[in-house]
């Protein structure tokens, strides 16, 4: 066993091997974003099931009118760790995004434990999006008066159990993403500039029918019938101190907590951190500016929404459209069937790029096969692990009811976020003179209120979300004690003074070593 083995839990990844390492490396990523491609990363990921879905569902079931507080609740909480994200990444610059950071920051256990969240809430998310965009699709298509064959109509558009739409995207995407970041980033600025149309669309003609006495409909809180003997479908907070049920602030927060699902992916901009041109500045100032346009969309829909139809009018399974037919608007209908189809469409697309790219960062440091760290130097793309995840997602979203399993992914999330903003503290204290291209205003204030706010959206879930992740971190433990403790590449595979590998010393080295330490991303071309 490697020197130091055993003591995987004081291991730390020097911050200059996150920097330097990979420069130039064989398993290194080609440059491929420039500022402005960053905010379409951005928003490619984030709008779409918040505006389409999410913020109907709440308001008609948790929150009311209330629901414009919850975007915004859940928004602030997301700028607060956006600013974080920013500092880490601006530092930091590398696919690994919150794993790598808590690498350097606290040490090889702890990345594990956030690299494995990552991977859930990552995967998860490809899963239940993808199933989403089939429900969208299968009504697209139904809106438009297209009628399949009894034999496909029974395989489409389905909440659970095998579906073609589901299975087809996937495919697609996966391709793309397997293909090269240039592919997947001409795709993305298409499908993000005609979702942002759609959107459009709806705020204008949605903003000519508001009424704002919606809006002073001031829903009285409720209990739903059996909920205080559903103790793992209620809220941790409500079982801890005793109060549960929908609506007033207790709904409100509840519907925070799920409202966050939609600002997932700011994070996502920090795993394209080693392709993106000029990283140390252009991925702060992306997060950051697809965050707050996002945000800002968000609750101009909801507003809308809210506006044009009584809460308790609104249906929970398509709320957006059924608000425009109430307001005989039928035509919107197939503008946002085809908004919401193309803004999942950009959702599962960016996903599959950052969970590849968390992926990529795990097996080149030896916590997941090295081999899947490898290049494909036709593509210039890290097929295997891409190729590996579609798969991956297309079990999950075919064989598992994805969409009751939603909640995991903010759970997952959440985690993450806390993880990231306990690092700029711990780093402001142990690496002071670290370079850094972005500063968290107010530091440790904002760290801390990151994590004050993510704990409290925590505790807004339900406790079958606390013991379903707490199972899935149990398991990532013993996947961690059985392989990445002892092929760890900072588990003595190396010694510290040669943190290039044996291809720094020159060619006569080479032949020797080279199979050995192929999979480790230390080559020099």
């Amino acid at each position: 066993m490697p020197e130091g083995t055993s003591l995987s839990i004081l291991r730390r990844l020097p911050p200059t091997e996150v920097t330097n390492r990979w420069t130039g490396a064989r398993h290194g990523l080609p440059k491929a974003y420039g500022r402005t491609d960053l905010v379409v990363l951005g928003l490619g990921v984030m709008i779409g099931a918040g505006i389409f879905s999410v913020a109907g569902r709440q308001a008609a079931t948790m929150a009311g009118p209330g629901v414009i507080l919850s975007f915004m609740i859940a928004g602030i909480t997301s700028l607060l760790v956006a600013f974080c994200f920013a500092e880490l990444s601006s530092a930091m610059p590398t696919s690994g995004s919150a794993y790598t950071f808590t690498y350097v920051i606290f040490g090889e256990v702890w990345a594990w434990l956030v690299g494995w969240a990552l991977v859930m809430e990552l995967l998860l998310a490809t899963a239940v999006v993808a199933r989403a965009w089939s429900l969208y699709a299968a009504q697209m298509l139904a809106d438009l008066g297209v009628r399949l064959p009894d034999l496909l109509a029974k395989i489409t558009g389905q909440a659970e159990g095998f579906d073609l739409f589901a299975l087809f995207i996937l495919v697609v995407l996966t391709a793309v993403v397997a293909l090269g970041a240039r592919v997947g980033l001409r795709t993305l600025w298409i499908i993000v500039v005609a979702k942002l149309l759609a959107v459009g669309a709806v705020i204008v003609v949605g903003a000519t029918h508001f009424d704002q006495r919606n809006l002073s409909t001031i829903p009285v809180p409720a209990t739903p019938a059996g909920a205080a003997d559903d103790t793992l479908h209620s809220p941790l907070l409500g079982v801890l101190f005793g109060q549960t049920g929908a609506f007033g602030w207790f709904g409100i927060f509840a519907a925070s907590a799920v409202i966050a699902f939609a600002y997932i992916g700011f994070d996502i901009v920090a795993t394209a951190a080693e392709e993106a041109e000029d990283a140390p500045r252009s991925i702060p100032k992306g997060i950051i500016r697809s965050l707050v346009i996002t945000t800002i969309i968000y609750i101009a829909v909801a507003l809308v929404m809210v506006g044009m139809t009584p809460y308790d009018k609104m249906s929970s399974k398509a709320p957006l459209a059924n608000a425009f037919r109430q307001a005989e608007e039928g035509f919107m209908v197939h503008i946002i069937n085809i908004g919401a189809v193309l803004g999942l469409t950009t959702v599962i697309l960016v996903l599959l790029v950052g969970l590849t790219r968390v992926m990529f960062a795990l097996a080149r440091d030896g916590l997941f096969p090295r081999s899947l760290a490898r290049i494909n130097r036709t593509y210039h793309s890290p097929t295997r692990v891409t190729l590996l995840i579609g798969g991956v997602a297309i079990l999950l979203a075919e064989f598992v009811p994805v969409l009751t399993l939603e909640p995991l992914v903010v759970i997952g999330t959440l985690s993450v976020f806390i993880a990231v903003a306990a690092g700029v503290i711990r780093m402001r204290r142990t690496m002071p003179d670290l370079p850094r291209g972005f500063r968290v205003p107010l530091s440790p204030g904002v760290p801390i209120a990151s994590i004050l706010a993510c704990l409290w959206l925590l505790v807004n879930l339900e406790v079958i979300t606390w013991l379903y992740f707490a199972a899935w971190m149990a398991f990532g433990v013993l996947v961690y004690l059985l392989y990445g403790r002892r092929n760890s590449v900072l588990a003595g595979a190396r010694p510290a003074a040669d943190p290039l590998g044996p291809e720094s010393r020159g060619p006569e080295s080479r032949g020797t070593e080279s199979r050995g330490t192929e999979g480790r991303g230390r080559h020099r071309r």
